[in-house]
């Protein structure tokens, strides 16, 4: 018989969310690099009598695993060697100010302001903002052996090791990663099909909507990134673009077949399904599609969307230019760079994140220089790894942190008390490092248990002290995270005290937008209402995200989040019938009139500057008559939904 936990001792929802692994499949390759990476530069480094230079080099190969994010092959050389050098660039500065006291607390908190901005830039700048605030501590924290450049030199091949092992197999597998991509895209939008013409929840749409969305983002971003270095030269790439642009009308008519109530032939999905499978193995020829004929406005802007998809997928040399990308090319990479600079410089939330940072890392390296502390960088090194708000909850990972700093220290502790010090480590670490890329996607938890272990055996080797160092490992843990949460979070009216409405307002003022530009007196040309429709679903899948973060946070923060997540959803839906109304008319249905389509845009308006008012959701009034029978009707049924969700009852 099951026992339940008296209601007091039931954990809250925030602190089980946190705990909560997530379901996450295991990278084998990555698992193999990360073994391969970190023991065979120490096994090096022991033959030949050089044990400190093999740690140098195997954390190096830490970064780099850390780095190692990416699943296409060109995309990983920018994702592991960007991130590289300014770990060794941090490493250099580091060893350079070691045992100069104040001189290194100034020098490591201005690397940590710079750190802190860099990191607003995007996924890359943010691991190399990691590394270079992560290397410089170590660097000022750990006497290194060798000259001043060894450690640099050491650390950056161990990454370019990591780097290497990721691109073995690229003259094998060119463009394999790119393709599967693009085809897993067909296949999640397949299965929407299947969920939206079914007797499927509205909870199996919405998750399904949600990974179309996600995986748009995720084969966008590829090839659109790669796309920028080749100029739209490359026809491979030119080709998946277009593939993954044919699919865009697809997903349109989407919600349009969700909201007719007639459920879809299963000969569609399949077809979807079938044309992923020529995209995934790069089959160009002839591809029918087994369609019944359609009969009804839905049907049609389905059939024609699909047999359109197939022309693209089986004939290679469509738009071989990018005269037709829908999308827009990607500016040049120094444009690019230039931009991402006078925007880091110019914004106020890069600078507040920077300071952020540097206090937090500077109250850490004055501490530890007025109270004796036994290698004291670790307490710094929590700061850099806890801080990082682009990573998910502040408060959540300084409480994750400190749980899986005991769960890898138990390991660490069988490690340093059992196995001999030497050769033995070379096949320790083997087993060791293979835990990170392997528990990193269930969570930040078990990201720092298996890194944990790892740091300090390859730190034990630089400076042998065994276990002695194990309880003060925890202790400036602890210290770490108490000053990241009172110095980095509760002093930040911002970190807990969130408008969590003011981005899902802004998204909902976009969709007037769209509805403006899909059915105004001026209709936008169909590839302009593509990239506002995309960047819709992209902007709300990011806050998707961000309010899943909020989730994890502590009251009052979470229990807001809680409340207004509903209104994430009924936006979402929103978005989706403009989008279904706009196919209709497409394919037959009698468009509204301008004054109908200006009314509903003017709806939103007013919901969206409601939202922006208040911290709390209120009753926001607003007119939603019109004509019978217009394709619009469904767009109003979803705001009177969104309105009512923002009423206080």
């Amino acid at each position: 018989m099951s026992r339940e936990l008296p209601i007091g001792l039931t954990p809250p929802d925030w602190l089980v969310r946190n705990l909560r692994a997530q379901p996450a499949p295991v990278n084998w390759p990555a698992v193999v690099r990360a073994a391969i990476a970190l023991s065979l530069p120490l096994a090096i480094g022991l033959a030949f009598d050089r044990p400190g230079y093999g740690a140098l080099a195997s954390m190096g190969a830490l970064n780099g695993v850390i780095s190692d994010t990416a699943s296409a092959y060109r995309l990983r050389i920018p994702t592991i060697a960007i991130p590289q050098l300014f770990g060794a660039v941090g490493i250099t500065l580091g060893a350079l100010v070691f045992g100069h006291g104040w001189v290194a607390v100034a020098a490591v908190t201005g690397v940590a302001l710079v750190s802190g901005m860099i990191s607003t830039i995007g996924a890359v700048a943010s691991v190399s903002g990691l590394l270079l605030l992560l290397t410089s501590v170590i660097g000022a924290g750990l006497p290194l052996p060798g000259e001043w450049w060894m450690a640099p030199l050491l650390m950056a091949g161990g990454g370019l090791l990591v780097l290497a092992l990721a691109l073995l197999a690229w003259p094998l597998r060119s463009g394999v990663p790119e393709r599967a991509a693009v085809a897993d895209t067909y296949r999640t939008v397949a299965e929407l099909l299947e969920v939206g013409g079914s007797d499927g929840g509205t909870l199996a749409y919405d998750a399904g909507r949600h990974a179309v969305t996600q995986s748009l983002n995720q084969s966008y971003d590829i090839i659109l990134a790669h796309r920028a270095r080749h100029h739209g030269r490359s026809p491979e790439l030119t080709r998946l673009l277009a593939q993954l642009n044919a699919i865009t009308p697809v997903v349109e008519a989407a919600p349009a077949a969700r909201l007719s109530g007639s459920p879809l032939p299963p000969e569609v999905p399949a077809a979807v399904r079938h044309l992923a499978s020529a995209v995934e193995t790069g089959y160009t020829g002839p591809i029918g599609l087994a369609l019944p004929a359609p009969t009804t406005d839905t049907g049609r802007a389905v059939d024609h969307a699909l047999r359109h998809a197939a022309e693209v997928v089986s004939n290679p040399d469509v738009d071989p230019r990018g005269i037709d990308d829908r999308l827009g090319r990607p500016a040049a990479l120094s444009i690019r760079a230039a931009r991402a600079l006078r925007n880091v410089t110019l914004s106020a939330a890069s600078w507040r994140y920077g300071l952020r940072l540097a206090l937090c890392i500077g109250i850490a390296q004055a501490l530890v220089s007025l109270i004796p502390v036994p290698r004291s960088y670790w307490v710094a090194l929590t700061i850099t790894f806890v801080l990082k708000p682009d990573f998910g909850s502040v408060f959540s990972r300084a409480l994750l942190r400190a749980l899986g700093t005991v769960a890898g220290l138990v390991i660490a502790a069988a490690v340093l008390a059992e196995v001999p010090r030497g050769w033995w480590d070379v096949p320790v670490l083997f087993m060791l490092a293979p835990l990170i890329p392997a528990l990193t996607p269930r969570g930040y938890g078990y990201q720092t248990a298996a890194i944990t272990p790892v740091i300090l055996l390859l730190s034990d080797v630089l400076n042998r002290q065994g276990t002695a160092l194990l309880l003060p490992r925890l202790g400036d843990s602890l210290m770490g995270c108490a000053i990241a949460l009172i110095a980095g979070y509760l002093l930040w009216p911002e970190s807990w005290h969130t408008r969590v409405g003011a981005r899902l307002a802004d998204a909902v003022q976009d969709t007037a937008r769209y509805v403006e530009a899909a059915f105004g007196p001026d209709p936008v040309d169909p590839p302009a209402r593509a990239r506002m429709r995309r960047g819709l679903y992209r902007t709300l899948s990011a806050i998707r995200t961000e309010f899943q973060r909020a989730l994890t946070e502590p009251p009052p923060t979470g229990r807001r989040a809680a409340a207004w997540w509903p209104l994430v959803v009924a936006v979402e839906r929103i978005v989706d019938a403009t989008t279904a109304a706009r196919v209709r008319v497409a394919h037959g249905a009698p468009p509204p009139s301008a004054t109908e389509a200006a009314q509903v845009a003017r709806q939103l308006t007013e919901l969206a500057e409601g939202l922006r008012q208040s911290e709390t959701l209120y009753e926001v009034r607003t007119d939603l008559t019109g004509p019978e029978g217009s394709v619009l009707e469904p767009l109003r049924q979803e705001v009177a939904a969104a309105r009512a969700i923002a009423s206080p009852h």
